[in-house]
């Protein structure tokens, strides 16, 4: 029998309301593992180029990684992808939660969704059993609310919903699915995937124990790890703070995005920070399934009725709703940060949308007359709610902001476009590469456009003395590199890395677990993986299951037109800070190039930025050669 994982996927066409389950070999999940791997795989293998995103051919896929749901600390994460509405490429995101390991405990490893169903519906998963149910009663409706009236249909609070809300439904582009109502697959406009096939929500409730091949190890891994989380202070400040430390700390460096990344220091940092929220409005400090680092923050305001249910905001919406648009109210931004919840808007986008408009109002492209009476200009906290409304009900100019920044300025022309800060069609994440070069490379580099999560920061293992870079130097990284510097050395370290984190993708593990970006180390990883699969596998076989996945969503990306001139920053990060520690520092951009153009070699890929025909064979992919 499998361990760790059931052997089985689950294929639905909502166009015709058939599914059938299909049965999935060990070597497969050796080589692909789940998550990103798969993704890569059913895409690759299913869908045609060149079609339209919101077409019923485009194929969804939810999927859990060998990892989820092992009782440890981190392996909860599971990934959703589609051919990327907003930036017509590879798609795929990540959420933490529940949901990931509820859906392993009901029998299944992943769900693959094509078609679209002539109405409303949602997918009912009970313990193996799958229904297409009627959802037009559910349509339109917040998450919130739909989430209480799927599981009172069901006469069960336990059972885990995924769902859209009415941002999916209407299909903008940056909608983003929800579990738990504060478990976010955030980026890349896949819930108005799941808006274009009339599917609201999976809901999936699962009372199998999954099978574990040395429990007693598994036992020793998990209360070594629970045993250092408060004394290591990567994991004992994740629970302190959340990812809201990052606030204060970025400002002072001078790489908190502030005015739409003019600026790297925002004045009034301290109303955002996690000491603010900590004070005013934090109710709880939350997690997912069986970690104990419980990184997630509740919250709740009377003035804007905030309900703790919808968790609350992370660092990267902290910035993207305060810095960034000059908003000083921390209890708006939670506030902001509901509503994108409830109507299921990815944080990110959302308020680098609302930045680029708000830019485009401050230089006189846009009057009030183009935005519908509102006074959208910097620091106006009102216009900030208002406007989200309006993109979420595309209603007005909410219907141009809802394309996404970059589609936007294309409508509204007039020279708006230098004020788009994205790649490859998406926004980017609130870090800025002028302080961190490495993320600058991620940016560029990651199939699914601007993301801050392909692989470590260069602040993480900057200096011999951090305890992250000690416990990551088995993987071969020997010395540390400066953040603002580009090396062979550098983007060697980003490669190594790169693959790393893309393995956690695969395998269903959080970022915020394991070195470098916390405390687990790299052995008890390996060993942990071991422990509840029953494999003899090692850190080279994992950073190659790693690579593979990045390999597959290149040929993706190479099939829809994509390659290295796609693999760009917004001319703005090449230009200089205006104020802050950093200031006047940019990211050189001759130097960038070559950087990217030294990975590429490094990655076994053609100056082009496509993986050769060797390195496909060398990862074990002779299908895609062959095809």
């Amino acid at each position: 029998m499998p361990f760790g994982y059931n052997g089985k996927v689950l294929h639905v066409d909502l166009s015709s309301g058939d599914f059938d389950v299909e049965d999935i070999n060990k070597e497969f999940y050796r080589t692909y593992m789940g998550g990103s791997g798969l993704i890569g795989y059913y895409l690759l293998k299913m869908l045609k180029p060149g079609i339209d995103p919101f077409s019923p051919d485009n194929v969804l896929v939810f999927a859990p990684g060998v990892m989820t749901g092992a009782p440890l600390g981190g392996m909860c994460r599971f990934a959703v992808g589609a051919k990327s509405p907003l930036t017509g490429v590879f798609g795929q995101s990540e959420a933490g939660g529940f949901w990931g390991p509820e859906l392993k405990r009901a029998g299944f490893d992943a769900i693959v969704i094509k078609g679209k169903a002539s109405k409303p519906v949602y997918i009912y998963i009970n313990d193996g059993d799958v229904k297409i149910c009627d959802a037009d009663h559910l349509w339109g409706k917040r998450t919130g609310e739909a989430q209480d009236i799927i599981r009172a249909e069901h006469n069960d609070p336990a059972i885990r919903v995924a769902q859209i809300g009415p941002g999916g439904e209407n299909l903008v582009r940056f909608a983003c699915i929800t579990n738990e109502l504060k478990h976010f697959n955030g980026r890349n406009g896949l819930g108005a995937v799941m808006g274009s096939k009339n599917l609201k929500a999976i809901a999936v409730r699962g009372k199998r124990q999954i099978p574990v091949a040395d429990r007693q190890l598994m036992s020793e891994i998990s209360k070594e790890f629970g045993a250092i989380v408060m004394e290591n202070p990567l994991t004992r400040g994740l629970y302190e703070n959340g990812t809201a430390a990052a606030v204060l700390g970025n400002s002072a460096a001078g790489i908190l995005p502030t005015k739409n990344f003019h600026y790297g220091e925002f004045d009034r940092a301290e109303s955002i920070s996690a000491e603010a929220m900590n004070e005013k409005i934090l109710v709880a400090r939350e997690g997912c399934y069986a970690c104990p680092v419980r990184c997630k923050r509740a919250v709740k305001s009377e003035r804007y009725s905030v309900e703790p249910r919808f968790g609350g905001p992370e660092y990267e919406t902290l910035a993207s709703f305060g810095s960034l648009c000059l908003i000083d109210d921390i209890e708006v931004i939670a506030k902001a940060n509901q509503m994108c919840n409830e109507y299921t808007l990815d944080t990110i986008s959302t308020g680098m949308t609302i930045a680029f408009a708000m830019e485009c109002f401050e230089a006189n492209i846009l009057t009030k007359e183009d935005t519908d009476g509102i006074e959208l200009v910097f620091g106006n906290k009102e216009a900030l709610l208002a406007t989200i409304e309006k993109i979420a009900k595309r209603e007005g100019f909410g219907n141009v902001l809802a394309e996404g920044s970059k589609r936007a300025s294309e409508i509204i022309g007039r020279g708006s476009e230098r004020f788009v800060l994205t790649v490859k069609g998406q926004e980017l994440p609130m870090h800025d590469p002028r302080g961190k070069y490495s993320v600058g490379l991620a940016y560029a580099l990651s199939e699914k456009g601007a993301d801050h999560m392909v692989a470590a920061h260069d602040t993480m293992i900057a200096s011999k003395d951090q305890f992250s870079f000690k416990e990551i130097m088995p993987l071969g990284i020997l010395e540390p590199e400066k953040p603002t510097k580009f090396s062979p050395l550098k983007v060697r370290t980003f490669a190594y890395l790169s693959m790393w984190w893309s393995f956690f993708n695969a395998a269903g593990i959080c970022d915020f677990v394991p070195v470098p970006r916390s405390s687990m180390s790299i052995d008890d990883v390996i060993n942990a993986l071991n422990a509840f699969t029953g494999w003899k596998t090692s850190v080279f076989e994992v950073m190659k299951v790693g690579e593979r996945a990045l390999a597959l969503a290149r040929i993706f990306n190479a099939r829809e037109g994509f390659d290295a001139k796609d693999d760009i920053v917004p001319e703005r990060l090449h230009g200089p800070l205006k104020n802050g520690a950093l200031k006047g520092s940019f990211l050189p951009k001759e130097d960038f190039m070559q950087a990217l153009q030294l990975y590429y070699g490094m990655m076994g890929w053609t100056e082009n930025g496509i993986p050769t025909k060797e390195k496909l064979l060398e990862l074990g992919l002779e299908w895609l050669v062959e095809g």
